[in-house]
């Protein structure tokens, strides 16, 4: 698998589940059996019950170990929908949760369990499989049908409605997703949220990878009533971004960070490293085993030269980056500058960029990390939020 198929795999499924009919051709998931949620509170088998520990990497080389512990009596909730990782051989994924979908979950979700309790559904979406093939010019028999692309957006909205139904009885909820999951969730939070009643239980939405339409100048746009996040004590806000290196900003052909073909809207920058503005460290937890990155060729670099990596599922690498929101040429994204100091022991960049045929595919972005390059200033915002809502009820 290769990380430029994934990446557009990514997109083109935030695309296909953008709009649509009803997929009225498949039948309905049933929600309330277990096996149709990655993650559940209780569930025998969690997917987001995994080993989170982390080695933080000093910038002398020295290290510790942070352990990690979830929370199962968080006051909120959390509800995911990830983006595209299926190798299904169809055009739409089944419903067995696969090395793809465990990695995913452990790499972008379980580290907010310290913070809420997590509700991650199975959803039968646009498969690799089917990009591979759409991509090579021999789409896959069924895959431009109108219900084979909206069924992973039927699934969801089940899950939400059955999640809502038996599990939510009132709480607070904030809503995560990456790329296909994202485009996923903006259109639920447009349907179903956006000024419905529920909506005073969103403590927001973390809509990442993406491109979130908003009217120039303003805070409000394909949410009407929901707007961007200007600080952590903030409640019913959203905040969404798209990730490049400061060196390698979006090309004219980027697949981020714009709003294509409508003039009056821009795409949203909230940098969770600084949700007022300006320049934040960036708390990157990143994968250290190339199974759990989206390119199992792409290997990380020794993060302490000389030394051999450790063996945590996490390392992180306080102080090396920091990330800003730049408006330029047409686009807004968030950039991430590497502080490598080459005299020091410690590793001097970070593997994420989605590779071409050529090296970097610089329209993608490091879209493989848009989630992992933030992961503590969004875990550190949630549990920010979550104190403010239970303040304000």
């Amino acid at each position: 698998m290769t990380t430029g198929i994934l990446a557009a795999a990514a997109a083109v499924g935030a695309a296909l589940f953008a709009g649509g009919p009803a997929a009225a051709q498949m039948a309905q998931n049933d929600y309330g059996k277990p096996d149709a949620w990655l993650c559940w509170p209780g569930k025998a088998g969690d997917a987001c019950s995994v080993d989170m520990t982390t080695t933080v990497i000093k910038a002398d080389g020295s290290s510790s170990v942070e352990a990690f512990k979830a929370d199962p009596k968080a006051p909120i909730d959390c509800f995911y929908v990830y983006p595209t990782v299926s190798n299904d051989p169809g055009p739409v994924s089944d419903m067995t949760a696969n090395a793809e979908e465990l990695n995913v979950v452990r790499a972008q979700l379980a580290r907010f369990g310290s913070k809420c309790r997590i509700y991650a559904p199975l959803y039968r979406q646009f498969t690799l499989t089917g990009l591979r093939a759409a991509i090579a010019g021999k789409p896959l028999p069924g895959s431009t049908d109108p219900a084979t692309r909206a069924v992973g957006y039927a699934d969801v909205v089940d899950a939400w409605n059955y999640y809502l139904a038996h599990e939510n009885k009132g709480r607070g909820v904030v809503l995560i997703g990456h790329s296909q999951g994202s485009g996923v969730l903006t259109r639920l939070i447009g349907n179903e949220i956006d000024g419905k009643p529920v909506q005073k239980q969103l403590v927001s939405a973390l809509l990442l990878g993406t491109s979130l339409g908003v009217e120039k100048g303003k805070d409000t746009g394909v949410f009407k009533s929901i707007p961007t996040c200007k600080s952590a004590s903030q409640t019913g806000c959203v905040i969404a971004y798209a990730t490049f290196r400061d060196t390698a900003p979006p090309p004219a052909n980027s697949r981020f960070g714009r709003i294509a073909g409508n003039p009056a809207m821009e795409a949203v920058c909230v940098n969770p490293a600084n949700l007022a503005g300006g320049k934040g460290e960036l708390k990157a937890y990143l994968s250290n085993s190339a199974a759990q990155i989206a390119d199992s060729s792409q290997q990380n670099p020794p993060w302490v030269k000389g030394k051999a990596n450790p063996k945590t599922p996490f390392v992180a690498l306080p102080g090396l980056l920091t990330g800003q929101c730049v408006s330029k040429d047409g686009f807004n994204y968030l950039a991430a500058h590497v502080n490598a100091v080459p005299s020091d022991p410690r590793a001097d960049d970070i593997p994420g960029d989605v590779m071409g045929p050529g090296g970097p595919a610089a329209d993608w972005g490091l879209h493989l990390i848009d989630a992992n390059i933030a992961m503590g200033n969004l875990v550190d915002v949630v549990a920010a939020e979550s104190k403010a809502y239970l303040a304000k009820k």
